[in-house]
């Protein structure tokens, strides 16, 4: 995924698009872009080990479907499944912060 740090999505797009924060349609929305950035972080991940998602699969006791809906953003994830593909599959950490 080529990164792009000169794009940003202002509040005012949001708000007006999805409502404001809080709101039922933007809390979805929310919700559905977070889903889309960790599976946009594991197909990164997947390829640089050159792996396919068969083998990550593999790897720790998953279906190859499983994997492309999570990288597709198509499905929720439970955090220890989470922690699984990327520690146990792809030998990477993870750090999750907290932020008001």
């Amino acid at each position: 995924m080529k990164k792009n740090k000169n794009i940003k999505i202002s509040e005012e797009h949001l708000t007006k698009q999805y409502g404001k924060l809080g709101s039922k349609k933007r809390d979805e929305f929310e919700v559905k872009a977070k889903a889309f950035v960790i599976g946009e972080l594991l197909k990164e991940e997947r390829k640089q080990a050159k792996m396919t998602q068969e083998q990550l699969a593999s790897k720790i006791g998953a279906k190859k479907s499983y994997i492309s809906r999570v990288e597709n953003g198509k499905t929720d994830i439970q955090l220890s499944t989470l922690f699984r593909l990327f520690e146990v599959g792809l030998g990477k950490s993870i750090t999750i912060s907290i932020n008001e």
